[in-house]
């Protein structure tokens, strides 16, 4: 099963940038998405935020294999 949460080391790792930044990111996006402090963002919700390919995050997250 694919996992649909992501966190703050999977933002680190699709953008090179601090785990700091990357919560700072999950933060940001859960006031713009109106989402309560213990409800997650999805992959599919950053990847269009971030306007990522979410099949290439996929890749490099290794969730999904090429």
């Amino acid at each position: 099963m694919e996992r649909l949460a992501i966190t703050a080391k999977d933002i680190q790792i699709l953008t090179g940038k601090s785990q700091r930044h990357g919560r700072e990111i999950i933060r940001n996006m859960k006031v713009v998405l109106n989402k309560k402090p213990h409800q997650y963002i999805t992959i599919e919700e950053y990847c269009q935020y971030a306007d990522f390919n979410k099949e290439a995050a996929l890749i490099a997250l290794r969730i999904r294999k090429e």
